[in-house]
């Protein structure tokens, strides 16, 4: 697997989670103190994201990062 599809399979559980909780971006958002379009990046596997990222993105949503990766 090439670093592109990593990174968009890491997005697509990202969002998977965040929909499953019935969370729209923008709450997500304001909830992580990370920026909407960072994390519209995250979702869409067009940006790396730093790995305390991922951590604040999993707390709020109550899942491990494993399940990101």
């Amino acid at each position: 697997m090439n670093n592109g599809q990593f990174l968009k399979e890491i997005g697509v559980k990202v969002k998977a989670a965040r929909k499953a909780k019935k969370i729209t971006l923008m709450e997500l958002s304001k909830s992580c103190g990370i920026h909407i379009t960072q994390l519209s990046f995250l979702e869409n596997g067009k940006c790396n994201s730093h790995i305390l990222t991922l951590k604040s993105v999993a707390d709020v949503l109550n899942v491990g990062v494993k399940d990101f990766i």
